[in-house]
């Protein structure tokens, strides 16, 4: 018996299901789910949206006990053979998804695009950039940062980022009305 880890990709939303009726087959599901913030609280959603992972022994059964499965779009696959995982990559992955439970949930921000956030870790500390969004579902989001006189797109961990405080530009009155007209005041006359 040649029981190999596969990832089936699901259609958007069918994960549990899909999990769920695989589950009521007998088969052993992998489904990594973790807290992630919406609306002001914690609900657990999969870590990587439309998949889920299966053990499975195509060698004696083939695809038989997946195909024609609510919700499944297909078993992912290079060319006409499904890719198997590693034993020891699903086992990493279980181990770090405990860890993402552990902590909390993945982190969360209140970082709006066009945000002004300063790096606080790294090669690039005190550097200024520009909050573009989140790359849910991991812990990196996409900032603008100007390197040589052009803005670049990097990708850096959220935890790395601390928001600029505003800056109160300290204006000079105004002297004119526009067109070199004069504004008057009671101290002038």
């Amino acid at each position: 018996m040649a029981l190999h880890w596969y990832a089936l990709h699901t259609r958007p939303h069918c994960e549990l299901q899909v999990a769920h009726i695989l589950l009521t087959k007998g088969l052993e599901i992998f489904l990594p789910m973790v807290p992630m913030p919406r609306r002001r609280k914690m609900v657990d959603r999969p870590l990587f949206p439309c998949y889920l992972f299966a053990r499975l022994d195509l060698d004696a059964h083939g695809l038989v006990p997946v195909r024609w499965t609510p919700g499944l779009r297909r078993v992912v696959a290079f060319g006409d053979r499904p890719v198997s995982i590693p034993d020891d990559v699903i086992a990493r992955l279980q181990e770090r998804v405990e860890e993402v439970r552990a902590a909390g949930g993945l982190p969360s921000h209140d970082f709006r695009p066009g945000d002004r956030l300063r790096i606080t870790r790294g090669p690039l500390r005190g550097l200024e950039v520009i909050f573009q969004g989140p790359m849910r579902p991991s812990e990196r989001v996409r900032v603008l940062l100007e390197f040589l006189g052009q803005l670049r797109e990097a990708e850096i961990p959220v935890h790395d980022l601390e928001r600029v405080p505003d800056r109160k530009l300290h204006r000079p009155p105004r002297r004119t009305r526009g067109k070199g007209r004069r504004i008057r005041s009671v101290r002038d006359e």
